[in-house]
């Protein structure tokens, strides 16, 4: 049995990966802040509920104590949850501070560090742990430097800073624990609560590459930046 845990899971992309998931046999832990929330929305999947802000230690912790209570290890993270933070399409770049950024990074890209550190004793006691984080476009500066793409006129200085580091982080886990497959993806302009709704993807098809970076086999990559047309460039 595969034992999959994923952040802000209550909603939109990870509601949807919770699903596909379950759908494919995992028993998803499906994680969020807000635990009334997060019940119904466990419910509504068959999936098992935690309660965890990823911005809080003893939150993380305690639902890392759980998942090894009732399952002894996980063999799949998806870090999902995320914000938008307080930058709207380059309005306030040169106002925005310090705090505004550490706000955003504390769920965007600390929170990712915080639950994987929590989770690396159960992930490193499955036998092919897989460690998928979600990043975005707006985190390539690649991408956000090619003209033909949307994503170059979306100047949003914390929450692309924030997705860029965490493609970072993620480089770095994977050289430091072969034993583990680690990539981060862009699911793409999805319609979420994120965005108000304004995506031009469907919940379903921004989480298909969540779900397929979450079930790749033992020979899988590492270490990649990828959405569901193939490799994204740094």
């Amino acid at each position: 049995m595969t034992i999959t845990l994923i952040t802000g899971a209550n909603k939109g992309l990870g509601f949807e990966a919770a699903r596909r998931l379950v759908d494919a046999g995992h028993t998803v832990y499906a994680a969020a802040r807000d635990a009334g929330r997060g019940r119904v929305a466990a419910e509504k999947l068959g999936a098992r509920f935690v309660q965890l802000d990823v911005t809080d230690d003893a939150s993380v912790a305690a639902a890392a104590d759980l998942v090894r209570a009732q399952s002894g290890h996980l063999d799949v993270l998806i870090n999902n949850a995320g914000i938008a933070g307080v930058g709207k399409l380059g309005e306030r770049i040169g106002e925005i501070t310090g705090d505004d950024l550490q706000k955003t990074f504390q769920t965007n890209t600390f929170g990712p560090v915080r639950v994987t550190n929590a989770f690396l004793p159960l992930l490193l006691a499955g036998d092919s742990p897989v460690i998928v984080n979600v990043s975005s476009g707006l985190g390539s500066v690649a991408v956000c430097a090619d003209p033909e793409r949307i994503e170059s006129r979306v100047v949003t200085l914390d929450y692309n800073a924030s997705k860029a580091a965490l493609v970072m982080v993620t480089a770095q886990y994977a050289k430091a624990f072969p034993a583990i497959r680690v990539n981060v993806v862009d699911p793409g302009y999805t319609a979420t609560d994120l965005n108000g709704h304004s995506g031009p993807q469907t919940s379903e098809e921004g989480a298909e590459i969540l779900v397929r970076m979450a079930t790749i086999g033992p020979d899988g990559p590492t270490g990649g930046f990828f959405d569901r047309h193939g490799t994204v460039p740094w």
